[in-house]
């Protein structure tokens, strides 16, 4: 199946307006995060969940105002929030605390939790879902996922450096930064919380977004055999619009199951679903501007003498030749469908 076929879009023309895009969101976002925090999630955090249904959906200031009330020392710090559907009356109490560590502590937690609510007078209710995290295993797993990230990071750079140039390594990897820097910025913007699924999603658009880039990147490497008079401005664009075709039919199949998780998945996968959309979207930004502008930056001094440089050595073999000099091509892209 060929969609675009025979573009001859000048992707790089835009590098610099990406660039400069890219920066203001990923500010923002850092700005956002210093200010507000990233929330974490209780993974992370350490505490105590506790999802409670009602048969009367209860509204969550009363919930509060049940916590403050009975819960020992107060439940200022508790978060309240409805979860799941509406109609399901589900409301989800998280304490941030949990004390110690044994799992006696813990239980007892979720113990003054839900009978706090009960001395709160909010209608018959039951707990349908308990989750108890110590803060050691929060810790454990925050420094797990660091790894995990930084490690891939590690792979891809050797991977395309060895597969590819080391140029394409840095261009993929700062493309790669750049889409989990993008993404976290929208997390925070919508307050979602930081949780396991979120950073599963988070690796997943990791290895998407340089699936994607390699693609291009091959492309590249074919062209610079076959279009060796080009510059290389000319020939990433030729690429681009080659592979231009593939890469929407490929984000566009995982953005639509993305959206349809979103929409059908439920709560719990809200976050996950959330974090794919935002990943495929600005990873396919990434690959076509952010990783390409990158090369071009860092092998500038052949973007400026390739174009020069290919001209002078055709005219100097006519010469030698005696045939007459070729006429000027003129100066466009000359993009094939794949």
């Amino acid at each position: 199946m060929h969609l675009f076929n025979k573009t001859n879009i000048d992707f790089l023309r835009w590098r610099w307006h990406a660039v400069i895009l890219s920066w203001v969101v990923i500010l923002a976002g850092l700005g956002f995060i210093a200010m507000n925090g990233l929330k974490k999630g209780i993974e992370f955090a350490g505490g105590t969940a506790v999802i409670a249904e009602f048969d009367k959906t209860p509204s969550i200031d009363a919930v509060r105002q049940a916590l403050n009330t009975n819960y020992p020392g107060g439940g200022q710090d508790a978060v309240v929030q409805n979860y799941g559907d509406p109609s399901e009356r589900r409301v989800m109490v998280r304490v941030p605390q949990v004390g110690g560590e044994q799992g006696e502590s813990l239980s007892k937690v979720a113990s003054a939790v839900e009978e706090a609510l009960r001395k709160g007078n909010l209608g018959n209710f039951h707990v349908t879902a308990t989750q108890i995290v110590g803060p050691a295993v929060g810790e454990e797993l925050t420094e797990k996922g660091l790894w995990a990230f930084f490690l891939s990071l590690a792979g891809i750079l050797a991977y395309i450096a060895f597969r590819f140039q080391f140029s394409f390594a840095v261009g993929a990897v700062v493309a790669t930064v750049h889409d989990v820097l993008v993404t976290l910025a929208f997390l925070a913007f919508f307050g979602y919380d930081m949780t396991l699924n979120v950073i599963a999603a988070l690796l997943t658009v990791t290895g998407y977004s340089t699936n994607d880039t390699i693609v291009i990147f091959d492309r590249v490497r074919e062209n610079m055999r076959s279009h060796r008079r080009d510059s290389l401005y000319d020939v990433i664009n030729i690429a681009l619009n080659q592979t231009l075709g593939r890469t929407v039919i490929t984000a566009g199949t995982a953005l639509l199951s993305a959206i349809a998780l979103f929409l059908f998945g439920g709560e719990v996968l809200h976050g996950f679903a959330f974090t794919m959309i935002v990943g495929i979207i600005t990873g396919t930004y990434s690959s076509i501007f952010v990783a390409a502008a990158i090369v071009t930056f860092w092998r500038r001094k052949q973007l400026r003498t390739a174009t020069a440089a290919a001209p002078a050595a055709v005219s100097a073999s006519q010469t030698t030749s005696g045939a007459a000099p070729s006429p000027k091509r003129p100066k466009q892209l000359k993009a094939r469908a794949s």
